[in-house]
């Protein structure tokens, strides 16, 4: 249960980073955490696995924010809407 808090947290606030570095991306709550827990996947598949960092947390939050900026911009893409990165 603990693991499923954690990744719940770590993908809320990569959610959420992704939302302000990718512009015109607000999903709320819900939304946030499953763009930063999708972004998880992504970036660790992007990168071969998690960014390493002194701090293992610190680690899951920055591939997270990767995979979920790369996800959101793909969405805008597809949905042809037009965002400044």
């Amino acid at each position: 249960m603990d693991g499923l808090l954690y990744a719940i947290i770590v993908g809320a606030v990569a959610g959420w980073l992704a939302g302000l570095i990718v512009r015109g991306f607000g999903f709320g709550l819900l939304g946030n955490i499953i763009v930063g827990i999708v972004g998880g996947w992504l970036g660790s598949w992007l990168l071969g696995g998690s960014i390493k960092t002194g701090n293992a947390t610190l680690s899951y939050i920055l591939t997270a924010l990767i995979g979920a900026v790369v996800l959101l911009f793909v969405i805008s893409l597809l949905s042809g809407r037009r965002r400044a990165v």
